[in-house]
């Protein structure tokens, strides 16, 4: 649903600020949206192991953190398989699906800040 963000009534754009901060708060950390990132551009459930090498950078403890963090919020599913060695999936759920358009607009907006070399990406993200 699009909201009029020119509306000029203080009330409604003190909801719109407390969702806003809510939202963000739910996203914070330094891995989480490349986490979501990840899982939209797989399409599929992501095995750990693959996560922690799709993101550059972030530690095993960090990632495993992040990624209960976004299960306790609804974002991602974790499933584990009962074999040897364990098998986890983390796939998002309907909620974090939801994240689609704004993750994408999240990722055009800071492409357009960089140097026009990094536009050569452009963001498939399923929606």
């Amino acid at each position: 649903m699009d909201r009029d963000c020119q509306n000029q009534d203080p009330k409604q754009q003190l909801v719109w600020a407390a969702a806003t901060r809510e939202t963000l708060r739910v996203l914070e950390g330094k891995w989480k949206i490349a986490i979501i990132v990840q899982l939209f551009a797989a399409r599929a459930p992501v095995r750990f192991s693959e996560l922690e090498r799709r993101i550059e950078g972030v530690n095993q403890k960090m990632l495993i953190q992040q990624l209960k963090d976004l299960e306790k919020e609804g974002i991602v599913t974790r499933t584990v398989y009962p074999q040897v060695p364990p098998k986890v999936e983390y796939t998002l759920t309907g909620k974090g699906y939801a994240l689609g358009p704004s993750i994408k607009a999240l990722v055009n907006w800071a492409l357009g800040q960089r140097p026009v070399e990094s536009e050569l990406i452009e963001p498939d993200l399923a929606e």
